[in-house]
């Protein structure tokens, strides 16, 4: 049970952030919020088709829709909405339209490549941990270190140059806060499947629900202002 009620919480968590994102799109706009909310949802859906394997077992269709929305593709696009919120609008398109080509290629790599269950990693306490290695093309599993290493370079380094901009300057103490949790829940899942690999059973797992509740947080964290940095309206007369 361990194995699919982390991920349930991890899917259930990032489809409540992606709602939050989503709503505040629509409320005052920006791409990049949009983009997060596009990733949160891949992340969500990342989430549920781990809860589904744990609970129910190996099935082609949720195996494929996990290696593409949560191995592949959740990083990426959370770091491009990151693009559009720091880069100029000339190249963060640019990057977008080569993701959206890289994304529908990769879509294409994964629900045509042949799957092997028995090389999926077993995970004694937590149940089957979903693994890459169940995918027997070599030319799908090389595309994973791509897309991680753009996400992990712009979500990282964006939230973590921010966060120095804001507290270089001595301004809006809440967006250094909020960058930095951003900061610290983008490096997690990276963390947990390092220790995934070390056969240390559900790290994976709970790495990813603490990554998503960090990214949640710091997103909280961030569009919402202090109480210290708010100047009364009595003593701005004074």
């Amino acid at each position: 049970m361990f194995g699919s009620i982390i991920p349930l919480l991890s899917g259930i968590t990032s489809f409540v952030f992606a709602f939050f994102v989503l709503k505040r799109y629509l409320e005052r706009k920006g791409t990049y919020l949009l983009i997060w909310g596009i990733g949160s949802i891949f992340y969500g859906i990342g989430g549920l088709s781990e809860a589904y394997n744990g609970a129910i077992g190996w099935n082609p269709l949720v195996f494929r829709l996990w290696y593409l929305f949560g191995a592949i593709l959740v990083a990426a696009w959370l770091g491009q909405g990151t693009i559009f919120l720091l880069a100029k609008r000339k190249w963060a398109n640019t990057l977008m339209v080569i993701l959206i080509l890289a994304s529908l290629y990769g879509a294409y790599k994964v629900f045509t490549a042949q799957l092997d269950p028995s090389l999926m990693t077993s995970g004694t306490q937590t149940g089957t941990e979903l693994s890459g290695r169940a995918i027997t093309s070599s030319g799908v599993r090389i595309l994973t270190p791509f897309f991680n290493i753009y996400g992990t370079l712009t979500l990282v380094g964006g939230a973590a140059y921010s966060a120095f901009i804001f507290w270089r300057k001595r301004i809006l103490l809440h967006r250094t806060i909020g960058n930095i949790l951003i900061a610290v829940g983008a490096t997690l899942p990276a963390f947990g499947g390092f220790f995934s690999r070390l056969q240390i059973p559900g790290a994976l797992y709970i790495a990813e629900l603490l990554g998503i509740l960090f990214l949640f947080a710091g997103f909280i964290r961030a569009t919402t202002p202090m109480r210290s940095e708010s100047v009364p309206v009595a003593a701005a007369t004074d």
